[in-house]
C-alpha cells in the first residue's frame, strides 16, 4: 500500500494531526497551499471563508509536491469551514483524479463536523471513501483524545 497524507491547514491544527499520522504510518506527507495566503484577523478570515464556501469558490493552489498517480491510499486532512471542507480542499478535490483510490478523511474543527465527510465522498465518486475521524480543537488545544486518533490510524495501517 503506497500511502499519502495530503492536507490543507490554515491555523496549523490540521498540519499537526497530519504530522502525527505521518509518524504513525510512515506515509508520504504533502501540504496543500493556496497561491494567495489568507490574511487579516481571525474574524476576517472566517467571514471570507463563509463567503467562499457559500459561493463554491475554488482558490488557486500552489502545485503540490506529490504525484497522486503514485498512491493507492490517501489520508486526506482538512479543517472544517462552515460545515464542510475548506475551499482549498475543494479546489484540489475538483481538479484531481482520485479514481480507484481509497481515501481516509480526517477533519479538524472547533465546533461541528457538519457534512464534511459526506461532501468528500460526493466529490470523489470513483474513490472508496472510508470512515473518517472528527478531531476537535479548542483554538490550538487538542480536545479529541490522541488515543482516539491513533486507534483510527491503526485501523488504516492494518488494512
Amino acid at each position: 500500500m503506497k500511502l499519502l497524507i495530503l492536507f490543507y491547514s490554515y491555523s496549523g491544527n490540521t498540519r499537526r494531526i497530519a504530522k502525527l499520522v505521518q509518524q504513525e504510518t510512515g506515509g508520504d506527507l504533502c501540504e496543500i497551499e493556496t497561491a494567495t495566503p489568507y490574511t487579516g484577523s481571525y474574524n476576517d478570515v472566517v467571514d471570507q471563508g463563509q463567503r467562499e464556501v457559500n459561493s463554491g469558490f475554488t482558490p488557486k493552489l500552489k502545485p503540490i509536491s506529490a504525484d497522486l498517480k503514485n498512491y493507492d491510499t490517501v489520508i486526506l486532512g482538512t479543517p472544517v469551514w462552515w460545515y464542510t471542507y475548506a475551499p482549498a480542499m475543494r479546489t484540489l478535490l475538483q481538479s484531481s483524479d482520485f479514481s480507484g483510490k481509497v481515501i481516509y478523511p480526517f477533519a479538524t474543527n472547533g465546533g461541528w463536523l457538519g457534512h464534511t465527510f459526506t461532501d468528500i465522498a460526493e466529490v470523489c465518486p470513483a474513490a472508496t471513501v472510508k470512515a473518517g475521524v472528527n478531531i476537535r480543537f479548542d483554538e490550538d488545544r487538542l480536545v479529541t483524545p490522541e488515543a482516539e486518533i491513533l486507534r483510527w490510524v491503526k485501523g488504516i495501517s492494518e488494512k
